[in-house]
């Protein structure tokens, strides 16, 4: 009889889908509260998104274990950024440190999907979207999880982004007023629940404009 191997991973996938969207100034950041694995509903309230400065929000799918510690870390090294600037950090540097972060554990990856929404130094929305070892790009729109392959298709069909080829570079914000963003992300969320097991139960909105964070949640099926 031969031996079998067990087969043991140090990661797991927990689903979900998150959203951000940039307007001209506004960030739209949205992701759905169910935490699964395989076929089975571990809690139907999870926040996938964090808050890392006054102005900057990261949503993640993915491992939630390695999510978490990411965000500690993240959390970690924005004090120590305070304590030595007396200022916190801006959307676009918070941005770059998220990615050194992910590729120094390029190794041993954060297995964490993240999307970064905020406003930066001049109070314009801005998105950026990463893999898991700290590739990461500016858009005008993005979403990261289970139901991405479905939702971007639809954001691609809505927002059309301009070709980062194209010079001179175009702005990347979408022309959307706040509450069409708003209502766009629930239709997106919505759609996706119909066709993805992992995406379900609750969506979290999280709303920055220059006057601070709101928070707003529709319920979503739950089956």
């Amino acid at each position: 009889m031969t031996k079998q191997q067990a087969n043991w991973s140090p990661y797991d996938n927990n689903g979900g889908s998150c959203v951000a969207i940039a307007g001209a100034d506004y960030c739209v950041i949205a992701a759905d509260t169910r935490m699964s694995t395989g076929y089975n509903i571990l809690t139907r309230d999870y926040s996938k998104i964090c808050k890392l400065a006054d102005k900057c929000v990261m949503a993640s799918s993915g491992f939630q274990a390695d999510v978490r510690a990411l965000q500690k870390h993240l959390a970690a090294r924005h004090l120590i950024y305070q304590h030595q600037h007396n200022k916190q950090m801006s959307c676009p540097a918070m941005a770059q440190l998220l990615s050194n972060t992910l590729y120094y554990k390029r190794f041993f990856p954060y297995y964490s999907f993240n999307v970064l929404g905020g406003l930066d130094n001049e109070g314009k929305g801005c998105v950026f979207t990463y893999d898991a070892v700290g590739s990461y790009e500016k858009v005008g729109y993005s979403s990261q999880g289970s139901g991405s392959t479905l939702i971007m298709p639809f954001l691609d069909n809505q927002l059309k982004s301009p070709s980062p080829l194209l010079l001179p570079a175009l702005d990347a914000v979408t022309p959307l007023s706040e509450p069409e963003a708003v209502d766009l992300v629930k239709t997106v969320f919505a759609s996706a629940t119909e066709r993805d097991i992992y995406t379900g139960d609750k969506l979290e909105i999280v709303i920055l404009n220059a006057s601070g964070i709101r928070r707003e949640y529709m319920d979503l099926r739950k089956d």
